[in-house]
């Protein structure tokens, strides 16, 4: 039995395989997103086109995505987060880390990709990074003339600063 490339330790027949196939439509945004990773992974590259909505078909890079998927070696995908896109919505929003290694260099790309249900399928629309989260301070600031927080009795600056 070969384990679907999407991460879902499910077979890839029982899988992504039947979507990429044409014999069934994905049933939420995840699905999707999980069975356009295995098209790269398997440079299926008619199905990533066939999964970008009808008016952005004209426009998809055949060659660019050939050659992505046929370079890189894909080594998983990490689905973080998914907001919508189930059966009963009409938009979805998938955060992922799709990692491969490319010219022997390892790369994690992150992305938060935007689905969209239209007349009853759904397609990837977009893909962004997605912004830094802020860092928030944990304790109180601490000053450059205050007394070092490690216990020395210096100042901060003469100490744990520098």
């Amino acid at each position: 039995m070969e384990t679907c490339p999407c991460g879902s330790e499910k077979s890839y027949e029982d899988c992504c395989q039947p979507l990429i196939e044409g014999k069934q439509n994905a049933e939420t945004a995840e699905a999707l997103m999980r069975s356009r990773y295995s098209a790269f992974v398997k440079s299926e590259i008619d199905y990533l086109g066939q999964t970008i909505p009808p008016d952005q078909q004209k426009s998809f890079n055949r060659e660019e995505a050939t050659n992505w998927a046929k370079n890189s070696e894909w080594q998983g995908l990490k689905i973080l987060a998914t907001e919508d896109g189930g059966q009963d919505d009409e938009a979805g929003t998938v955060e992922f880390i799709a990692r491969f290694k490319e010219k022997e260099k390892e790369v994690e790309h992150h992305e938060l990709a935007q689905f969209s249900k239209i007349e009853g399928r759904w397609y990837f629309v977009d893909g962004q990074a997605p912004k830094p989260k802020p860092v928030v301070r944990q304790g109180a600031k601490v000053g450059r003339n205050t007394p070092c927080p490690c216990g020395s009795g210096k100042k901060y600056k003469k100490c744990c600063m520098s």
